[in-house]
């Protein structure tokens, strides 16, 4: 089977527009990624300020004190919050990205097998055993790779859940240690 120049370029340009869309993708994530930081740089200016201000109007050792455990629940909020949007921000770009290379590796499997396919009818007289064989080996690692796949997605998924409940013990351990203070 050979390929004919139509062929060629229609795979150059799907190609082409993979690639511009996983960019865009890769794009949106960064620019997520900056308005998060500028939105925390513009939050610990303001909390810089505020606290600073509080500070300079204490009278005494005992109201620094009481200040500090007001600071500390609000910033350790800030940070488990800052941390989620950051994870989030980073698993999204990550199942869009991931999302577009299982479809392409779909597709060049699908084209693959066509491609196969088409050789073994007109393989020569006699070759059947080797096509066979041939085919039990693409058959197996077909199924390794969609193991591995299914492994990667489950493994995603519990450092997913992982990640959300130690977010969720660090901000309940800063709410009992603010308490405390």
């Amino acid at each position: 089977m050979s390929l004919t120049p139509e062929q060629i370029m229609a795979a150059n340009k799907s190609n082409l527009e993979t690639l511009v869309g996983l960019t865009t993708k890769a794009f949106a994530g960064v620019e997520q990624l900056i308005e998060l930081n500028m939105a925390a740089a513009k939050s610990a200016l303001s909390d810089t300020h505020e606290s600073t201000t509080s500070a300079l109007s204490a009278k005494d050792a005992q109201d620094l004190l009481a200040l500090q455990a007001q600071l500390f629940q609000p910033l350790a909020e800030k940070a488990v919050t800052y941390n989620r949007h950051l994870y989030d921000i980073a698993t999204g770009s990550s199942h869009e990205i991931g999302s577009v290379f299982e479809a392409q590796m779909a597709k060049g499997q699908k084209m693959y097998q066509e491609f196969f396919d088409n050789m073994a009818k007109n393989a020569p007289a006699g070759s059947e055993g080797a096509v066979a064989a041939f085919k039990t080996a693409v058959s197996a690692g077909t199924s390794a790779l969609e193991s591995v796949q299914k492994a990667v997605k489950q493994a995603a998924d519990l450092a997913d859940q992982n990640v959300k409940t130690m977010a969720s013990s660090a901000l309940n351990t800063a709410k009992t240690t603010a308490k405390k203070r």
